[in-house]
């Protein structure tokens, strides 16, 4: 269990921080900024929560808030990396993760109707908020894919978050079904 008495400790204030390993870097290192990302949609998640979200939406996207932190413990500890004698393993994400967020896809998606265009983001105040989280999780997917190209990183952390903006984009688009449905793309815009 994680027991902090002070939050601040000066240590970052050359510019670097330690991983979960104890090792230091800078606050600039792909490793922070994969994290740092995770960390920013998690935050945004949380202003979903505050919205009127269709039946059972919270109770996901509480549970997809806990997840997150699962994701940046295994982004915050790189793969191969020595435990002391007797440590707990790393937290690392699983693929049992990754099907959950699939059946929640599925299951909100069959009451959905068939997609005819391309969604813009918006509509009610829940599904907006959807769609920022759902953008944000595209950018923390694209940081922890550079993370993976520039060294080891669990490919169940990228999977997560590339299936987790799929379901993003489904409950926003469920949070929009009892207001008039989804606001769809016209090419070249409305006739003024």
């Amino acid at each position: 269990m994680v027991r902090l008495t002070r939050i601040y400790t000066r240590l970052g204030d050359g510019g670097d921080t330690h991983l979960g390993d104890m090792s230091r870097v800078r606050k600039t290192n792909a490793r922070i900024a994969a994290f740092g990302e995770v960390d920013e949609l998690n935050s945004v998640i949380g202003v979903a929560r505050l919205q009127q979200l269709p039946a059972g939406d919270d109770e996901r996207l509480a549970r997809i808030q806990n997840d997150l932190f699962d994701v940046g413990a295994d982004m915050a500890v790189p793969e191969g990396t020595p435990r002391p004698e007797g440590a707990a393993p790393p937290l690392r994400v699983t693929a049992e993760q990754v099907e959950r967020l699939e059946r929640w896809c599925d299951e909100v998606n069959a009451a959905l109707e068939p997609l005819r265009s391309f969604v813009l983001p918006g509509g009610t105040p829940a599904a907006a908020v959807l769609h920022h989280a759902r953008a944000v999780c595209r950018r923390a997917e694209r940081a922890a894919v550079a993370l993976g190209d520039a060294e080891t990183l669990n490919p169940q952390a990228i999977t997560y978050l590339n299936r987790l903006s799929d379901l993003l984009f489904i409950l926003a688009r469920g949070a929009n079904r009892d207001a008039g449905g989804d606001v769809l793309w016209l090419p070249g815009g409305p006739p003024v």
